[in-house]
């Protein structure tokens, strides 16, 4: 309308809009608004009670549910663990029996590095979560959960290995034996062992659950021999070995082995997966010569000899001998061929001491020396000049040790010993070998100038003035010896004679050690008294040296510098008169036992 009243033009229309084409939605749509609505708010509510009930279970282990056998179903987190922990807390550290074929051992879990893990085995049923099993479980109840164990790989690995030792059963080779000379095949069978990787996991996860004995998984071992092996074996050499005698020639003599002899020196052995003849060279070889006549001949030898009083070398000579292995070779080819007849040829064998050995041993000089005066009794000289053949020549190489005894053994009538004066607890009487001793005090004193190692001796009961204070010695079958040792990187040889009216004993070697020796003076001295004696073979004597106690040094040297030191302190008893008897105006003839003493003058 304009000012005054006027009625202006009609505004322009407004453009049609595509809208105008749709009606107002408004009305139409509100029932299916409100049916999203309400479903909306359903799932809403639903989820919030999926949610709320996944919360309220989540810390309670669904009904129904075991853990290795122990019911933890209905309770907490927290009580469950307890409960396991309660009721598995032994069963755990016990020996779990385990089987593998016909063989059973137990496995210690302890040992074996297995711990179950509370936390881990109850994880899956406890603790929140919205996984549709879950709440499943809560409502319609659990089962068996799997005990999750911790392991240490290296202990497992070790009681898997220790069970297969103890389960594997070995297979058993083929092979053949002869029984009365008549070849006997045995069968094969095959082993069985863990299949260890297959074991380990196998132990891991049933250890607390499977019921005992735990199965364990094997595997086949196959034989090395096999049937097929022992047939073509018996084929090919067991039975045309024990088919006939075999004849070994040698030289011109002839020894037919008979088949109980063949066969019983004979065996098989595996090689490479085939059994393998094998002979006994030895048993075949003195089966040969048990059948010939003075078939092999001995080698002697090298030796030393004296001659001027010095020594000097005697060749060796070589000697002849059937070679073991020659004959195994010999009679397995006639044994198991059509020919029955094994040719062996004799064998040269040099001696065992040859003179490029005697010659580098050194024995060039004396090294040492002593001698001994002999007695008027001449039983005793006959002793200790028998004595001397058997010292005189022997030959003590280096770290060997000499023994008097064993030297001069058997001391017996029958080796041509007499009787002569012995000291029996300090008393003088007869015995089988008297005087020996003089030979052990010569020893030991021209050992003792060499610097040969006293490896073992002991001085007289009491002293005689003939031998140095001290520094001698005595001897008596199985109890008192003279041993000396070779302490040097020589030879040592014995020399030792009778001249002169005395025993002499001479070593030769090269000289090694430089000696220093000292005896000290006397002390302790008593003087001898009376001694009654009513024993039979009794022998008077006077009185004779006192007794004392004496101490003997020795240093050894080399280049001046000291490698040992040693000192001897012996106490001699005082030499008693003897009287055979009682003491006058006794009326028994029992004397007191002296300290057991046993040994010759």
């Amino acid at each position: 309308m304009q000012p005054g009243g006027e009625t202006g033009p009609e505004p322009a229309a407004l453009p049609r809009s595509p809208m105008d084409e749709f009606e107002d939605e408004t009305a139409r749509s509100t029932p299916w608004a409100r049916t999203l609505g309400l479903v909306a708010a359903a799932v809403v509510v639903v989820a919030g009670v999926y949610v709320g009930a996944a919360w309220w279970w989540s810390d309670r282990v669904p009904p129904g549910s075991t853990v290795a056998g122990v019911e933890v179903g209905g309770l907490t987190a927290e009580e469950a663990r307890a409960h396991l922990r309660s009721e598995l807390g032994g069963v755990v550290t016990q020996p779990v029996a385990v089987e593998a074929g016909e063989k059973r051992t137990t496995l210690d879990p302890v040992e074996a590095g297995l711990e179950l893990d509370v936390e881990a085995t109850l994880g899956p049923v406890t603790g929140f979560g919205l996984e549709p099993w879950r709440l499943w479980q809560q409502v319609f109840g659990g089962g068996p959960v799997a005990p999750v164990t911790q392991v240490d790989d290296d202990a497992l690995d070790a009681a898997v290995e220790a069970l297969s030792g103890a389960l594997a059963t070995e297979p058993l080779d083929g092979t053949i034996s002869f029984v009365d000379a008549r070849p006997v095949p045995e069968d094969s069978a095959e082993g069985i062992d863990l299949d260890v990787d297959s074991t380990r996991q196998i132990v891991i996860e049933q250890w607390l659950t499977a019921a005992p004995p735990l199965q364990l998984p094997t595997v086949v071992v196959p034989p090395v021999i096999d049937d097929a092996e022992v047939e073509r074996a018996m084929r090919e050499l067991a039975r045309p070995l024990s088919r006939a005698p075999v004849t070994v020639v040698v030289d011109d003599q002839r020894a037919e082995l008979p088949v109980e002899v063949v066969t019983g020196a004979a065996g098989f052995t595996g090689e490479n997966g085939r059994l393998e003849l094998q002979l006994d060279g030895e048993a075949l070889t003195e089966a040969v010569l048990d059948r010939t006549d003075d078939l092999l001949t001995d080698a002697e030898d090298a030796r030393f000899e004296f001659e001027d009083g010095e020594p000097v070398i005697v060749p060796g000579t070589p000697g002849t001998t059937l070679d073991p292995e020659v004959m195994v070779d010999a009679v397995t080819v006639a044994g198991t061929g059509d020919d029955r007849t094994a040719r062996v040829d004799l064998v040269e064998v040099d001696p065992e001491a040859t003179t490029a050995e005697l010659e580098g041993l050194g024995v060039v000089e004396r090294v040492g020396e002593f001698s001994t005066p002999l007695t008027a009794d001449s039983n005793r000289n006959h002793n200790l000049t028998l004595g001397a053949s058997r010292v005189n020549g022997t030959l003590l190489r280096p770290d060997e040790v000499f023994s008097l005894n064993d030297t001069l053994a058997p001391i017996t009538t029958e080796s041509g010993y007499r009787q002569a004066g012995v000291v029996v607890n300090g008393v003088l009487q007869q015995g089988t070998g008297g005087g020996l001793s003089q030979m052990g005090t010569t020893v030991y004193n021209a050992a003792f100038f060499a610097g040969l190692e006293d490896v073992e001796h002991q001085p007289h009961s009491f002293y005689f003035s003939r031998y140095p204070e001290g520094r001698e010695a005595t001897i008596y079958a199985g109890v008192l010896d003279v041993k000396v040792g070779n302490n040097t990187p020589y030879g040592v040889l014995f020399q030792s004679w009778v001249a002169g009216g005395r025993l002499h004993v001479a070593l030769w070697s090269t000289e090694y050690w430089e000696v220093e020796h000292w005896t000290s003076g006397r002390s302790n001295v008593v003087s001898p008294t009376t001694v009654y004696n009513t024993e039979s073979g009794c022998i008077a004597q006077a009185a004779g040296n006192p007794g004392f106690t004496v101490t003997v040094g020795r240093r050894l040297l080399r280049e001046g510098e000291t490698r040992h030191e040693e000192s001897n302190t012996w106490t001699y008893r005082p030499q008693n008169a003897i009287v055979c008897g009682p003491p006058p105006g006794s009326r028994t003839d029992d004397d007191e036992d002296d300290e057991d003493d046993e040994d010759d003058d």
